[in-house]
């Protein structure tokens, strides 16, 4: 097969590449700047453009890196190489590999709805699709973005009517930008963690249009009725005090489960996802037309054995030796 399941990562040998490896590796394809996928040691990095800024914020300004824009071929040893809009987060890529009659896409993390700031899916055909499941329950059923800012912006409102501040967690890169990008279009007085808003910066360096709210560290005293973003981490920590009285919520895809929110730390949960849920998921994998479907990150032995008992499809589990995940890892659970 083109692309081999190893103990370091998904390694291309025509090419000599490993795609998010979790291992220290001579060439890393990087699909996009979440930790759980793009981790130091490497020699060096090939990724798209605007991943570029925060991959050097989280990684190292001196890192070797390579950029390429979406749909631009890189050519290695035979091997075709490019990338692919993921819609998961800003710069996010599916890794096209093509070599001969097999043509590989794995698609790291993505979703197909629109979130207004990441560069939309593009369904990428191939012979071989390596998709993540992360929500590869039936249960995970996102509500358009819309009702789930709708249903925040009460709540939001509702604080600020009763004096009190809405202290929101949000992982730093991708969802933080979401929160900002619809609250700052409704008029909230916003306010993000320091670790926010060195991710905005990197991504302004990008191109993007992040609106530029302060960090709380800028000095200002907190208006009541303002929002603050910030990562899990910061819950029910001493930095937390200077917001009260406040109440807390979380935008993750894991408030669609039941008791979720007590394990996260919250007295709300709006369930806002930058991963697939269960319909995206089939749904992108019968658009790749893939003759052989591999499943890795999240429910994988029951979402497989739906793509092959109810699907018909050729679906493979990626074991977890060769993915260096552990039960249900994913970019929104909560941080450590």
């Amino acid at each position: 097969m083109l692309i081999r399941f190893t103990d370091k990562g998904f390694y291309c040998e025509q090419g000599d590449f490993y795609i998010d490896p979790w291992k220290p590796v001579h060439r890393a394809v990087i699909t996009h700047a979440h930790s759980d996928h793009a981790r130091p040691g490497n020699a060096h990095y090939l990724a798209h453009r605007i991943s570029a800024p925060v991959l050097r914020l989280r990684l190292g300004r001196d890192i070797s890196l390579e950029t390429l824009e979406y749909g631009e071929v890189l050519h290695m040893n035979g091997v075709e190489l490019s990338l692919h809009p993921a819609g998961h987060i800003p710069g996010s890529a599916q890794v096209r590999v093509a070599f001969g009659k097999e043509v590989w896409v794995i698609s790291g993390d993505y979703k197909l709805e629109n979130d207004g700031l990441s560069t939309p899916f593009e369904p990428i055909p191939c012979t071989h699709f390596v998709s993540e499941c992360t929500f590869g329950l039936p249960l995970f059923r996102w509500k358009p973005q819309e009702l789930v800012f709708a249903d925040m912006l009460a709540w939001v409102d509702g604080l600020r009517q009763e004096g009190k501040n809405a202290f929101i967690h949000a992982y730093s890169l991708g969802k933080a930008q979401r929160l900002i990008h619809a609250l700052h279009q409704a008029g909230a007085n916003i306010r993000v963690h320091g670790a926010v808003h060195n991710t905005n910066l990197a991504l302004r360096e990008a191109g993007l249009p992040i609106p530029d709210v302060l960090p709380v560290s800028a000095g200002q005293p907190i208006e009541p009725g303002s929002v603050i973003i910030a990562p899990g981490s910061a819950a029910e920590t001493s930095w937390t005090k200077r917001f009260e009285p406040y109440a807390e919520a979380s935008a993750s895809g894991w408030m669609a489960m039941r008791g979720t929110r007590r394990w996260m730390n919250a007295e709300r949960g709006f369930p806002l996802s930058d991963h697939a849920d269960w319909d995206s998921l089939l749904q992108a994998i019968q658009l790749s037309g893939a003759s052989q479907v591999f499943v890795t990150h999240g429910y994988t032995e029951l979402f497989c054995r739906y793509l092959r008992e109810h699907l018909q499809l050729d679906a493979h589990v990626v074991s977890t030796r060769f993915t260096g995940e552990t039960a249900n890892h994913s970019e929104e659970a909560p941080e450590e």
